[in-house]
């Protein structure tokens, strides 16, 4: 166990260094680059505690846009930008943060599988990866719903 744990401690180092990004407790999959400007990522978390292994395929946001009040004199409210808590994130299943509890943090590998640059790039690619994998009717994910809103794609996306 503990030669996993610095095996993992390694390829976290490495990645940060070949990256110059840090990463929190993400690791990124093999053929993803660091990308410092994204919108978010689509994530895969693998419980590696349990017999067959146990997963859950989700997304999150990088930054989220903050609506500040208009300056003295203004009515135009402003709008900022703010990091997300995306490098402590955990998921946002009941079940997986319960196993983090019961099992560690070490027990489970945290890997960023895309960067996406738009919030509709993020849904789509998230519910692609969601119906791929059937997560809703397999019992070796923790997903316990496939929920997304999608409309038409901004003209100027591009997979």
């Amino acid at each position: 166990m503990e030669e996993f744990l610095l095996a993992e401690v390694q390829i976290r180092k490495k990645a940060r260094k070949r990256n110059n990004m840090d990463l929190g407790h993400w690791k990124l999959a093999d053929n993803v680059e660091c990308n410092q400007s994204a919108f978010g990522f689509v994530y895969e978390i693998v419980n590696n505690a349990l017999s067959p292994v146990k997963r859950y395929i989700g997304k999150k946001q990088c930054v989220s846009k903050i609506r500040r009040k208009p300056l003295k004199g203004k009515t135009r409210a402003r709008l900022d930008q703010k990091e997300s808590d995306w490098k402590t994130y955990t998921g946002s299943s009941k079940e997986l943060n319960e196993d983090i509890a019961k099992y560690g943090k070490e027990n489970f590998t945290f890997t960023i599988l895309e960067w996406c640059n738009s919030k509709f790039e993020l849904g789509y690619k998230e519910i692609k990866l969601q119906l791929l994998h059937d997560v809703i009717l397999k019992e070796s994910y923790y997903n316990g719903i496939v929920n997304c809103r999608l409309g038409r794609p901004p003209k100027n996306f591009k997979l």
